[in-house]
């Protein structure tokens, strides 16, 4: 493959600006760049030239379009085994492909839990028929109970990606120390979910002028807070790579810029919902804006983005979260919280964080594929000679509409609007996993333009 005149951006190296890309055999062979000639390319390839006449090679005009590492999300519910009328492992792929997702990172919350092998081995088996690589935490605590710990080891040699009890915070700070210092040992990370219900009343809604609207005490600032601080401080003590998920409070930001000044190996994810919207979305939106976290206030939104600016937080993950419209349609402090998010993440980075000049489409590359690479310790986040050939290729500047989900859910609040930046080709292993309809139009028009020719 040839990927030809795109804007090659490698958050790695740093370098923006246009190249050729070729790949062979699943890998990056080369990144020419203007003035450079085909070093290795043409012998493996065995053909001189490498255009468009090439018929061994297929040739993908990137012209107009961005070419970057393909996505990471280290945070997914593709709700398979036991919720596969909300989602599935294969729908999820479809959506994350969609998205321009090469790699995902599945949460463990599954019915059963993926706290045994068995279980664990059910999703990768599943995630490797699919065209991304589907990769799944498996449970810290046993059936998610927060007191008895899973067989880490066993479950690490299982192919486990790393440790989460996600949706249920880890109340017992012994138990999470102990649970840490394992996680440690075995050289993988624990992502914790940090919401202390001993101040939530009613969780999904921030506590606050809206809940107050809405007539229910809702979930403080400070159910997170004082879990993220506690956390940040044991990870501290453990020396344990720490993803303190889906932060949303502004204070919490703080904690975790305190920790990591001191020497915590503690990164931090942020969701395209929560530096996008605020609690104003749920007088909008209802159920469709109910998350935990909660979408909290304008100046929470602010310090997320600071805490994007200056490098506190490390990632953006999606947390998608797909709920049946009948789940969703309920009362709104019956309803379930959560919101799919794969199909527009990109987008919403675009729009809410390149276009106003809080990021440079350099750093949201980081901060979308090559940060939570590193978290994890995949072989990806990068385009250089020997990488995977792992790759998105999207327009920074067509306009679409939200919506026309490929995910089984469509439980999102910005169906409807207008973003910036769409997809056009996702390829995974240096095979096309997604092309835009409107792509694969133009490459049919130039089929039939050759044979008249």
């Amino acid at each position: 493959m040839i990927i030809k005149g795109g804007y090659v951006i490698d958050p790695k190296s740093g370098y923006a600006g246009l190249a050729d890309i070729a790949v062979w055999d699943g890998r990056i062979l080369q990144v020419k760049k203007p003035g450079e000639a085909w070093t290795d390319a043409a012998a493996v390839f065995g053909v001189d030239g490498l255009d468009e006449g090439t018929e061994t090679v297929q040739v993908i005009d990137a012209k107009g379009l961005t070419v970057a590492p393909g996505l990471v999300d280290v945070h997914v519910h593709f709700r398979d085994p036991g919720f596969t009328y909300k989602e599935d492992i294969s729908t999820g792929a479809k959506a994350a492909a969609k998205g321009g997702f090469t790699t995902v990172v599945c949460m463990a919350n599954t019915n059963p839990k993926v706290d045994t092998v068995e279980t664990l081995s059910y999703v990768l088996a599943e995630g490797r028929k699919t065209g991304i690589h589907v990769l799944s935490c498996a449970a810290v605590s046993k059936s998610f109970d927060g007191k008895t710990l899973t067989d880490m080891e066993a479950l690490k040699n299982a192919g486990a990606a790393g440790f989460t009890d996600d949706g249920i915070p880890l109340r017992d700070g012994a138990f999470l120390r102990r649970a840490m210092e394992e996680a440690a040992r075995l050289g993988l990370p624990i992502s914790l979910h940090e919401e202390d219900p001993a101040f939530i009343q009613e969780n999904g809604i921030n506590h606050g002028a809206v809940s107050e609207e809405l007539g229910i005490y809702g979930s403080p600032s400070l159910a997170e807070d004082a879990m993220v601080a506690r956390d940040c401080m044991i990870a501290l003590d453990t020396g344990a790579a720490v993803d303190i998920q889906h932060i949303s409070s502004g204070n919490a930001v703080a904690m975790v810029r305190l920790a990591k000044s001191l020497g915590a190996n503690v990164w931090a994810e942020v969701t395209p919902h929560h530096f996008t919207l605020t609690e104003e979305a749920v007088l909008t939106h209802g159920s469709l804006a109910k998350m935990n976290p909660p979408l909290r206030t304008e100046r929470d939104r602010q310090l997320l983005i600071e805490g994007l600016k200056d490098g506190t937080i490390d990632m953006i993950a999606t947390d998608h979260a797909p709920h049946s419209r009948e789940e969703k349609a309920g009362p709104l402090t019956k309803t379930p919280s959560g919101i799919i998010g794969l199909e527009t993440s990109l987008a919403l980075g675009i729009t809410s964080l390149v276009e106003p000049g809080h990021l440079t489409m350099t750093e949201l590359m980081a901060k979308m594929s090559l940060n939570p690479a590193r978290l994890y310790g995949l072989d990806c986040g990068r385009l250089e000679a020997g990488a995977p050939a792992d790759l998105v290729l999207f327009d920074p500047k067509e306009t679409w509409t939200a919506g026309d989900y490929v995910s089984k859910a469509d439980n999102s609040p910005f169906t409807g609007q207008t973003l910036i930046g769409r997809v056009k080709y996702t390829i995974c292993g240096g095979r096309v996993v997604y092309q835009d309809g409107k792509q694969e139009k133009r490459r049919e028009k130039k089929q039939e333009e050759k044979q008249d020719d």
